[in-house]
């Protein structure tokens, strides 16, 4: 379905109806939803911005069917909330930014509308037309659009990003607290040899498995006389890393079972098991080499913890920069399910914030 079809499907169904009332529908058609400090928002604008959201998830939706309309209906409800949050926000932080004096000159403009025709290698004016077309959109959108997340960048930046500073006891604080994040554990590097026992239906035959047993040490024997490890095993290995030359690894020595690590434990690179016993058959390895744990001081870790930090402040800050604009605001709601919808937004955004953040990769 196109982004026309989409936005007219949302109208004409009136598959909004849970956030505007039939009677009020029928009063006007450019019905006010809410004013912020004056500015308007409305039943059109909003209507735009959830087809907008809906084309995000990228996944179609047959209005020809009962099931595409509750589909859709759901897919209304599930990103309303969130989206006038957003919408709100935005137009404070617009408004906030022609309070300040923001504005987008006719060179910054043009300089923008190059980038952006290089990055989406876009030749000319022409066929950056004929593209924002194909999206419903005309040149005086792109600019509108342009100006608005350009101002918004400003904005952001003076009064919230440039403020934000990192103390060296917030830095000592994030390294004691995160010593994995910087910790390289201790690895190995192995190469083996397996030598697979041959198995029926009535299990494996003894005959069968001393052979086996006989193979690998003869093997051992070969390799402890010098020849070449990792030749031998893609000479006779039946392990799939004969192909690399019998390579596994590197290998976090915290995640090896106990009974591996004791298997190999003493061996210094260069050194063999004997044979061992395995599901499959028998198995020599070989420790090529050991690289023991690291931790990265913080004095070189110093920018990566700079990072970090001012990310999550970063965030914490410009949602208090948010909620003062907000609490400064005259917010008038024409529409009390759009206002309910907006405050499931706010809610679902602090339980957000609140919750526990990821570990970092």
């Amino acid at each position: 379905m196109t982004y026309r079809n989409l936005a007219r499907a949302i109208a004409l169904a009136a598959v909004s109806s849970a956030l505007v009332p039939v009677a009020a529908r029928s009063e006007i058609l450019e019905q006010v939803l809410v004013k912020v400090n004056g500015e308007i928002f409305t039943k059109t604008d909003l209507e735009l911005r959830q087809v907008t959201e809906i084309k995000q998830l990228r996944k179609p939706i047959d209005l020809n069917t009962a099931a595409g309309n509750e589909e859709l209906r759901k897919a209304i409800a599930e990103v309303t909330p969130g989206l006038l949050v957003g919408v709100i926000d935005e137009m404070l932080i617009i408004q906030r930014g022609k309070e300040l004096g923001y504005r987008v000159s006719e060179e910054q403009f043009k300089q923008i509308l190059d980038n952006l025709k290089t990055q989406n290698k876009i030749e000319n004016d022409e066929q950056l037309v004929a593209a924002l077309k194909q999206e419903n959109m005309t040149m005086a959108d792109l600019r509108k659009s342009l100006e608005r997340t350009v101002i918004a960048q400003r904005v952001q930046q003076a009064e919230v990003f440039g403020r934000v500073a990192i103390t060296d006891d917030e830095a000592h604080k994030y390294y004691d607290s995160h010593m994995a994040e910087f910790t390289t554990p201790s690895s190995i590097m192995l190469r083996e040899i397996t030598v697979n026992v041959p198995a029926d239906a009535r299990g494996i035959n003894v005959g069968a498995d001393d052979a086996a047993k006989a193979k690998a040490e003869d093997i051992r024997k070969r390799a402890s006389g010098g020849e070449a490890f990792d030749k031998l095993a893609g000479e006779v290995s039946d392990s799939a890393s004969k192909a690399n030359g019998g390579l596994i690894g590197p290998l976090n020595v915290n995640e090896i079972s106990g009974d591996f690590r004791k298997t190999i434990e003493g061996l210094k690179p260069g050194e063999m098991t004997q044979v061992i016993r395995t599901q499959r058959g028998y198995q020599i390895l070989r420790l090529e080499s050991a690289t023991p744990t690291k931790i990265l001081e913080f004095d070189k870790a110093r920018d990566q913890i700079s990072e970090r930090v001012f990310t999550d402040k970063r965030k914490d800050e410009f949602q208090k920069y948010l909620a003062k604009l907000r609490a400064q605001a005259i917010i008038d709601w024409r529409n009390q399910d759009v206002k309910k919808a907006y405050e499931e937004g706010l809610a679902a955004q602090a339980k957000a914030m609140s919750s526990p953040a990821a570990p970092a990769q």
